[in-house]
């Protein structure tokens, strides 16, 4: 696949740790995350938020529904993820 990671994983190290957060924190909490979660854990800028996800989903690694909060929904099993560090 074009762009993938040296390791072999079809992600960059920053998507696996988006992806990586996104399951812990809704395995955690019952509730996909939200933007500001992401923010916070990774204090980084809204708009750098926003644009993970949209790579996220437009590599087909995520599920969502743009306009709806928390919705995202992983397309990776916890075997294709890497550990959240």
């Amino acid at each position: 696949m074009a762009g993938e990671a040296a390791s072999g994983t079809p992600y960059t190290t920053k998507e696996g740790k988006y992806l990586a957060f996104v399951y812990y924190y809704t395995k955690i909490h019952r509730t996909p995350p939200a933007e500001a979660d992401f923010r916070r854990f990774f204090r980084v800028t809204p708009p750098a938020v926003h644009q993970m996800i949209t790579t996220l989903h437009a590599r087909g690694f995520i599920d969502r529904e743009p306009g709806n909060a928390r919705s995202i929904v992983l397309r990776l099993t916890r075997a294709q993820l890497p550990d959240l560090e």
